[in-house]
């Protein structure tokens, strides 16, 4: 196939494949001809809205034709014309379709500005999408000022009401709730102690640089350059979204920043009113102070309320809809805009309730719609936030362009150099009390990511450009300020992140498909801790967690969930998502002529249709034959608990062995520790016994050594047990019962008897014996301590024999 011709460029070579000149023209001829058509009448003013809307554009001018005095129906009761127009059908009145028409293009506009940087791969894999966005919107921005426009400015009602809530709602709905649950402890204390302290360091310095500025900055107070540092601090989710996704980052370090970007919104809408009120008196209390903490978590907590109120009621009303699929999605919709705009109603944070909307509605939701349904709101979700995200960004290169600015060189860099200082400054300072109460360590890496990653974007423009010019004299410095803050942080820190990570190595985002021996293991290992937290008495994250779901079974799936799906175990759910994902799979990839052999029996079931039950064939048994297999089947099938039992240490059955097993332990425990001590008493160490087979070639080799004594019928017999040799016990057993005739000093002896082993379960240490008589312990004694001896021969006898 021959290559695609390149336009070449003496700077960065081959980049743009050919037509693409012409592309970026027809985008540019679309969005400037309804300018061109309102600069075309010299009365026409541009006064731009939040959508960029240009008034001015009037109906095409009609033709005055007088009719004669015959047509008495083309005049009027005073005799003079009525006017027509010179086709009765066409016309042109742009004034009646101007703002869905002109929204559309700025849709059309980003839409195809997306299309086209996937078009050109060299310069996407170097500049993140939203550098080039900005970039995009700054040149229609300088286009439309150098025809003598004015450019549209990013409206705040426009931004915060349509463009913002697609985005947050997408990340809510599908959060990964696990890795945000499992760290929400360093997520609440990046979001709330970090804002907070760049809040008030920044703001302090700030204070610090106006006061020796310079005149030009005298006039802007404390409570100023806290508005301002609050507005500042707080990091984008739009800009971590952008540039975090391109990048892939490991879960761990994508869920930590992010997580930060949404909950800091409460930190930021609080702090942010609460100096903009603070500013309006002539004196602030001790008490106001005290209001305004309190109101951080009445915004934070009331905004959290009102997402988890309209999730429960999305759910609850997705429980009706299986006779009419074609709505489903719409509900999901609906009410988590709903919860948005009702958070935003009474100045709580809107961001906390679209968050718990989604994370609260979609388990049961999933559970109640349709498969369509679900794919429906998954590809809605995922375009209306990026054609959101998209038009932001294009609107902060056009708004650049727009103003109005005041630039103050030592407040810009000053602003630039102090958040920069004080994120780093706050990340490691966090990250020191973090690690020690966190298992998985948070590195000097993560911490330099964390650190980097702190990027601003359009909510701090839009909060900045809500200032009132008469209660803040230098907004337009502030937004200056800001507009550098995020082009900096979105150009120099999302441009250079990709290569800093790939330079140290940091781990990425490894896409795996779950599987059914994951999932199994997963709350094997979820239950296994859940034990040891129970019988330990701590009362930790995977303890709560346990409660959560007993509960959410007993009582929430019952009201929440329609049909079976309510009684169903989590992981035959999710078998049953996995085998439907993977039929799907199967049949996208080409039907059923190439099964692959990971398909499963359960894969077929679900792609073929089953057969009719009028077609199967059901063997018919009589009632004894019946009978008899139930019984063999409750005579051999294990009996199962049909109730999970719970873990609780004080309601476990006490063993009643294990009060005898305590004792037998101390009391071997308390022998152990008195053998020890007796040994300490002894000077010379006992000579090593001889093995039983050593003994024995003793006696054979000299059986006339150990005779013995005359008249003596109490001889010591010496029991060695074979399987331990060091076992020799010196027992006085009774007299022979034998005979008289058959007594006699040569049939007297040695005898060599073998040791029983002791029987199973019993205490060989503290068993009591035949033989256990203090004249024994005595000889045990002097047998294993013989003392201090002369050497002897070693043909000297073990027993002597009597002289």
């Amino acid at each position: 196939m021959m290559a695609e011709k390149r336009w070449q460029c003496s700077f960065c070579g081959p980049l743009l494949p050919r037509g693409s000149f012409f592309f970026f023209g027809l985008l540019l001829g679309i969005l400037l001809w309804p300018i061109g058509v309102a600069a075309a009448k010299p009365d026409a003013t541009l006064a731009p809205n939040g959508f960029g809307e240009f008034p001015g554009i009037t109906p095409a001018p009609t033709v005055a034709i007088h009719t004669t005095a015959n047509t008495s129906s083309n005049h009027s009761a005073d005799g003079h014309g009525k006017y027509r127009k010179l086709f009765p059908v066409l016309g042109f009145d742009y004034e009646h379709v101007r703002n869905p028409f002109e929204i559309s293009l700025w849709i059309l506009l980003a839409s195809l500005m997306k299309l086209g940087f996937h078009v050109i791969p060299t310069v996407s894999n170097v500049v993140p999408e939203s550098c080039l966005l900005i970039v995009v919107g700054l040149l229609v921005g300088g286009l439309i000022k150098g025809v003598g426009e004015k450019p549209p400015v990013l409206d705040t009602d426009l931004f915060f009401l349509f463009l913002l809530p697609p985005i947050i709602l997408d990340a809510g709905y599908f959060l990964p709730l696990r890795q945000f649950t499992e760290n929400i402890g360093t997520i609440l204390i990046f979001a709330v102690l970090g804002t907070l302290w760049n809040t008030f360091c920044i703001g302090g310095l700030m204070f610090a640089v106006c006061q020796i500025g310079g005149p030009s900055l005298n006039g802007v107070g404390l409570l100023s350059n806290l508005l301002f540092a609050a507005i500042i601090s707080a990091v984008d989710p739009v800009a971590v979204l952008a540039v975090f996704e391109e990048i892939h980052i490991n879960e761990l370090l994508h869920i930590l920043v992010f997580g930060e970007s949404l909950l800091n919104d409460a930190v930021t809408v609080v702090l942010y009113h609460l100096f903009e009120e603070f500013a309006n008196f002539d004196q602030v209390n001790f008490t106001d102070i005290l209001l305004g903490f309190l109101s951080f978590f009445v915004v934070a907590l009331g905004g959290v309320f009102v997402g988890v109120v309209y999730g429960i009621v999305a759910a609850f009303t997705s429980r009706f809809t299986s006779h009419i699929r074609v709505i489903e999605p719409l509900f999901v919709f609906l009410y988590s805009y709903m919860a948005y705009l009702s958070a935003e109603l009474f100045h709580l944070s809107g961001i906390m309730a679209l968050i718990a909307s989604g994370v609260v509605m979609r388990p049961y939701v999933e559970a109640n719609i349709s498969h369509k349904s679900h794919t429906t709101i998954k590809y809605f979700l995922k375009m209306w936030s990026s054609v959101s995200e998209t038009l932001i960004f294009i609107f902060l290169g056009v708004s650049t362009v727009a103003g109005p600015h005041e630039w103050n060189w030592t407040f810009v860099m000053s602003t630039l150099l102090f958040c920069l200082i004080a994120r780093v400054l706050g990340v490691l300072g966090l990250t020191s009390m973090i690690n020690r109460f966190r298992i998985v360590k948070l590195t000097p890496k993560d911490q330099f990511i964390i650190s980097y990653g702190g990027l601003r974007g359009a909510i701090a423009f839009s909060l900045g450009y809500l200032l009132d010019e008469h209660h803040f004299p230098k907004r337009n410095m502030f937004l200056t300020a800001i507009i550098t803050v995020i082009f900096f942080t979105v150009f120099v820190q999302g441009m250079t992140i990709r290569p800093l990570v790939e330079l140290l190595a940091v781990k990425k985002k490894q896409e795996t498909k779950r599987s059914i021996n994951e999932e199994i293991h997963t709350q094997f290992l979820d239950h296994l801790l859940t034990g040891i937290e129970d019988i330990c008495g701590h009362y930790g994250h995977h303890h709560w967690k346990d409660k959560l779901n007993r509960f959410n079974k007993k009582y929430v799936k019952k009201c929440l969930i329609a049909g079976e799906r309510s009684t169903e175990p989590q992981l035959i759910a999710f078998y049953h998502k996995m085998e439907l994902k993977q039929a799907i799979e199967l049949v996208e990839s080409g039907g059923l002529g190439r099964i692959p052999s990971a398909v499963s029996t359960v894969s077929m079931q679900n792609i073929q249709p089953k057969p009719k039950a009028t077609d199967r064939f059901i063997p018919a048994l009589s009632k004894v034959k019946e009978e008899e297999i139930r019984k063999i089947l409750r005579t051999n099938l294990q009996k199962t608990r049909q109730r999970l039992r719970s873990y609780n240490r004080h309601t476990l059955v006490a063993d009643p062995y294990e009060e005898a097993w305590n004792q037998m332990l101390l009391r071997r425990q308390k022998a152990h520790e008195l053998e020890q001590k007796m040994n300490n008493y002894l000077t010379v160490p006992a000579h090593k016994m001889d093995s039983p087979t050593m003994t024995r070639a003793r006696v054979g080799s000299d059986p006339m050594a150990y005779e013995p004594k005359a008249n003596s019928r109490n001889l010591p017999t010496i029991t060695i047990d074979p399987a331990s040799p060091e076992s020799v016990d010196m027992i006085n057993e009774q007299e022979k019962g034998l005979p008289d005739e058959e007594e006699d000093d040569e049939e007297e002896g040695i005898v060599i008897t073998a040791k029983e082993p002791p029987s199973p379960g019993t205490d060989d240490v503290f068993t009591p014996d035949a033989g256990d008589s203090a004249n024994n312990q005595r000889l045990m004694r002097c047998l294993s301590d013989p003392g201090p001896q002369p050497e002897t021969e070693e043909q000297q006898p073990f027993i002597p024999k009597e002289k």
